[in-house]
């Protein structure tokens, strides 16, 4: 008779064995769509290029007419969530995760405060008839109307980044809380941290554009 077959080890908790993890193809897939996110805006930049060279003093004028004071504080709000985020990863590989919860939760609320300078920054402009299409901003030079419908399609288009940014970090958060992402498993948020750096340095090309324009 042959001996029993030994019984099959338990896999430890919380440990998935076995498990396949493309952790290079995740990171190069992400790095892909940072480089058609950066197409994207660069063209949009060459744009405001042409149309700058074209009509110098109108954009002069008109980027007076922003608020260079939200601009900054917009400004450095971004760069400090940077900071939260990368410190949210941090913790999360050093097996801290509450403190990467926290970072995480932090990032987000500074992303929330940046889209609420901007909603009162655009309804300022609203409220004095500068916006695409309002026939006080019609009656403008040329150089004028493209300055502002740049601005508000650009600004507009990177708010909308913040906003899908803030999502995908409460559905890192709530993975985060569900042991979903790990300190040997957290590429998830790796890549949310990717994507939220690209959203600021985008911000970092704006406000000079917009907001110095000389």
């Amino acid at each position: 008779m042959s001996a029993p077959a030994e019984p099959l080890a338990a896999e430890p908790a919380g440990e998935h064995v076995g498990e396949h993890r493309d952790y290079a193809g995740a990171k190069l897939g992400m790095w892909l769509f940072v480089f058609t996110e950066l197409i994207l805006f660069g063209g949009l930049f060459v744009a405001y290029g042409m149309y700058r060279s074209m009509h110098a003093h109108d954009f002069h004028k008109a980027s007076g007419e922003l608020n260079l004071v939200l601009g900054v504080i917009n400004t450095v709000v971004l760069l400090t969530s940077s900071l939260t985020m990368v410190l949210s990863i941090v913790a999360i590989r050093l097996q801290r995760k509450v403190q990467s919860m926290f970072f995480l939760a932090c990032t987000m609320l500074l992303g929330a405060v940046f889209l609420v300078n901007k909603f009162f920054e655009w309804r300022a402009k609203f409220h004095h008839g500068i916006f695409p299409g309002s026939d006080h901003l019609m009656a403008r030079p040329p150089g004028e109307r493209l300055f502002f419908g740049l601005y508000f399609g650009m600004t507009g288009l990177h708010g909308l980044h913040v906003t899908i940014g803030v999502v995908v970090m409460s559905v890192m958060l709530a993975f985060l809380a569900r042991d979903k992402i790990r300190h040997n498993d957290f590429i998830k948020l790796e890549n949310t941290g990717l994507y939220w750096h690209l959203v600021d340095v985008i911000w970092i090309f704006l406000l000079p554009l917009f907001y110095l324009a000389a």
